[in-house]
């Protein structure tokens, strides 16, 4: 993986300190480092406070890791440091001082805070072994559309019917976008540029999708407010599967549409229904429940990573086609026959908070 240094706010004698630890201990590790921003594949950032201004980011997957310097902040920073995450749309942010070692508070949007603690010689390894798992992950966010979408389909099935009628039956259920409350947690400004960005078109609890045949499923839209699921082809799409050479997944659709496109989850779905012929129906959310096996890394949401470790996650699991997995400092994944199925054994029993560990 080749890294890079984006100096853009100048280099703080903290920010020099951190550089030249991390280049040491993940050029050791393998890593290139490169002077050229546009060939990186992980750029630190360095972000102001009071104008955290994003990197330009030259690829849809470059991982940027923001660099904050400031004064320390009291253990439970993630009100802090969380709207400057957003505002730099940075993958992570590290927020901390000078010191020996240095102090260092890391945020994502998954993993909410963790401080970086440790003997100085080892502080170097503990911090990149927090950034690495995230940073070298392979995210799936194109999609290829093919119109392909057999005439049969396109009125839609009894299984996007149940998709629609799952839609409605979640948003009851009054879940957080977000595994934490973003709206109370954010400036209203803030929110606003968050929803701008990402395209938040009301509540995005998290995804449903269901097996048509083989590898292929249906699954909900990306960006869309999952309480009002209804076009077949627009808000539920069928997804063929993934295309290594375009690092993308593969959908079938209607002629001359223009969809959206499908959940950014689509390859972990993609992943577990390959590997586990036994599920028909999957619904990830923003909410916990108490035992339950969950995964060990917060690999970002859309990689390919998440889906391996849901599979592995599942194989450990003696009834894997109806049971619920937890993601860490995430949400949950529940498996079942069908959605009707899932819903009944959730009711009632998912907890709105998900635990930050």
């Amino acid at each position: 993986m080749r890294f890079a240094f984006d100096a853009v706010n100048g280099e703080t004698p903290w920010r020099r300190q951190v550089r030249q630890g991390l280049v040491q201990v993940m050029q050791q590790a393998g890593h290139e480092l490169t002077a050229d921003l546009d060939s990186a594949e992980l750029v630190f950032h360095a972000v102001d406070t009071v104008q955290p201004r994003p990197f330009r980011r030259r690829a849809k997957a470059v991982f940027v890791v923001g660099m904050v310097e400031g004064p320390r902040l009291p253990e439970a920073a993630l009100r802090q440091t969380y709207p400057i995450l957003v505002r730099s749309l940075a993958n992570m942010l590290l927020y901390g001082g000078p010191g020996d070692p240095p102090w260092m508070v890391i945020t994502t949007p998954e993993l909410g805070c963790a401080t970086v603690t440790g003997e100085a010689r080892a502080w170097y390894e503990l911090l990149y072994a927090r950034i690495a798992p995230l940073a070298t992950s392979h995210l799936v966010i194109d999609n290829l559309f093919d119109a392909d979408l057999p005439i049969e389909l396109e009125g839609g099935t009894p299984i996007t019917a149940q998709i629609q009628r799952a839609s409605r039956v979640l948003d009851g259920w009054h879940l957080f976008p977000a595994p934490y409350p973003v709206a109370e947690m954010l400036p209203a400004e803030d929110y606003r540029h968050l929803r701008r960005v990402f395209g938040i078109g009301g509540l995005s609890y998290g995804n449903i999708s269901a097996r048509h045949q083989g590898e292929q499923f249906w699954m909900s839209a990306s960006g869309i407010d999952k309480g009002k699921i209804g076009r077949v082809g627009h808000d539920i799409l069928l997804v063929k599967g993934y295309d290594r050479e375009h690092n993308a997944m593969r959908l079938s659709v209607r002629p001359g549409t223009q969809p959206l496109r499908v959940s950014v989850d689509a390859v972990e779905h993609w992943g577990v229904y390959r590997a586990h012929p036994e599920i028909g129906a999957m619904i990830h959310i923003h909410a916990w429940m108490d035992g339950i096996l969950s995964t060990t890394v917060n690999y970002p949401c859309g990689t390919v990573e998440m889906g391996e470790a849901m599979s592995a996650l599942l194989s450990q699991d003696p009834h894997p086609g109806r049971t619920v997995i937890g993601l860490r400092n995430h949400g949950i994944t529940a498996t079942g026959p069908d959605l009707d199925d899932i819903l009944e054994r959730l009711e009632g029993r998912v907890i709105p908070t998900v635990p930050m560990l």
